[in-house]
């Protein structure tokens, strides 16, 4: 049984779990293993998940559970992403968690974002909790990689208001280290585009994909699609597999801005 969420296209035997940890191959059906189970849980500024033109100076209840679809060496939440669910802490349907969030509106509280690991391997469960928060007229942010398949991502876009896609690098071979597809994260840059607000960050790893020219070539490609799209160009300080290595050099980092702003009018630096 093949499941058909992302690109990897796990081939799953009955019991077996995908690349992800999260789906897995019950009874002959493809299931969420993750579906309402809360790792993390917190009331943050907007502008961290970061989305600085979307409700600047709100707060949006962050929720995260476990499992990744991509494999990267610098990830800053591994301790979840590439977890097989022991690090639980609740679990929530749809309704209680849109309950939460609407008890938080008096603290500053607009709605809900799945963020923290990757939450479109928890499609179902997203899709059900999104459909509940626009009938409470609360706002819907994802934070992710944007690696699923357009199909399914065009179908949480109708309940989705804003997104912040990661775009890891400006080449497949760097995507190749982190077992992705640039090709998927650029259709679905411009799906969501076309139905919700979209920001972009690229954190940005010395050696790794801290090049000028793909910055430019990454700058003009979103100019394309919209001069007004904002991107968020991001500090990388040592996690994970990369502990030995160094944190990003702000100078580099105000080059790669100067030179997306020829394009972009709208470039942030994060981490800094």
């Amino acid at each position: 049984m093949k499941c058909d969420l992302c690109f990897h296209y796990c081939d799953l035997q009955e019991g077996q779990t995908g690349l992800c940890h999260a789906r897995e191959n019950k009874a002959g059906h493809i299931v969420s293993k993750n579906y309402g189970q809360i790792t993390s849980l917190a009331l943050d500024p907007i502008e961290k998940k970061p989305l600085y033109r979307f409700y600047p100076g709100s707060s949006i209840l962050s929720v995260g559970s476990y499992g990744c679809n991509l494999q990267c060496p610098f990830c800053q939440n591994y301790e979840i992403s590439y977890d097989h669910g022991s690090m639980v802490r609740v679990e929530m349907t749809p309704e209680e968690l849109v309950h939460q969030a609407l008890a938080l509106v008096d603290e500053g509280n607009i709605g809900i974002a799945f963020t923290y690991n990757e939450p479109l391997i928890a499609y179902e469960y997203v899709k059900d909790t999104f459909i509940k928060a626009k009938e409470a007229s609360l706002k819907t942010v994802l934070v992710t990689n944007g690696t699923i398949t357009t199909t399914y991502l065009d179908d949480l876009l109708q309940y989705t208001d804003a997104l912040n896609i990661d775009l890891k690098g400006f080449r497949q071979d760097i995507y190749d280290r982190l077992n992705g597809n640039l090709e998927l994260v650029k259709t679905n840059i411009i799906h969501a585009h076309q139905k919700a607000h979209v920001e972009i960050t690229s954190l940005v790893v010395p050696t790794f994909n801290d090049a000028l020219e793909d910055m430019e070539k990454e700058a003009i490609w979103l100019s394309h699609i919209d001069p007004d799209i904002p991107l968020h160009i991001t500090r990388f300080f040592p996690r994970y597999h990369l502990l030995n290595q160094y944190p990003t050099s702000i100078p580099l980092l105000k080059q790669m801005q100067t030179i997306a702003l020829k394009h972009l009018h709208y470039v942030y630096l994060g981490n800094v």
